[in-house]
């Protein structure tokens, strides 16, 4: 079902439609308004934060058609009709059920690598776009060999992980824990603490 959300100031707007975490928006945007400022303010999906504005802190980060994207670099009109996953939605993909949590989503918890809540939304998004690249073989800065299949077994994993983790960012202190969670999530041992409690004796 679609549900209009208000209008914009005559002149200026566009109809679209958006399909955020399976729901269908149908919304008129100023041509101006940002993706992000369209999820946030006319579709009230609060879960994408507003971090630097700029691209650079990753923290309104959303699966576009199944890829990461940076909601706050694009303007809404440019994706009348794609499909977006937040953080929220993301349990909906792996077809969990109300109150189940994704993959990545457990890990995180699992390893205490949740921070302040800020930057998580995007941080979890961004691992799971990631560990989809992975899987699907797209090679990042620090691939060595770009023809070759990414081996989650390799030795260069952390380094893997960390490249393609790197636009997220944030001031808290749980790096060493996504890294684990992510790991966890894609199903490769680890040698380090289970929980920051572990890690901190």
């Amino acid at each position: 079902m679609t549900t209009p959300t208000g209008t914009s100031p005559q002149g200026t707007g566009h109809r679209l439609t958006l399909t955020v975490d399976g729901r269908a928006h149908e919304v008129e945007v100023d041509v101006r308004s940002t993706l992000l400022d369209t999820l946030r303010e006319r579709l009230g999906v609060t879960t994408v934060k507003k971090g630097c504005d700029h691209g650079q802190c990753g923290s309104c980060t959303v699966l576009l058609d199944g890829r990461r994207h940076l909601t706050c670099l694009s303007l809404a009109v440019q994706h009348d009709g794609a499909a977006l996953t937040t953080a929220d939605g993301l349990a909906a993909t792996e077809g969990g059920g109300e109150g189940d949590l994704h993959r990545v989503q457990q890990a995180f918890l699992d390893r205490d690598a949740y921070q302040c809540g800020y930057c998580t939304p995007g941080q979890v998004c961004s691992a799971v776009g990631a560990l989809a690249e992975l899987e699907q073989g797209h090679p990042s800065h620090v691939t060595d060999d770009l023809e070759a299949e990414v081996d989650l077994d390799d030795d260069h994993l952390d380094d893997e992980l960390r490249e393609r983790m790197s636009g997220n960012l944030c001031r808290c202190g749980a790096y060493v824990n996504i890294l684990a969670a992510i790991k966890d999530a894609a199903g490769v041992a680890t040698d380090g603490p289970t929980t920051t409690e572990e890690a901190a004796r």
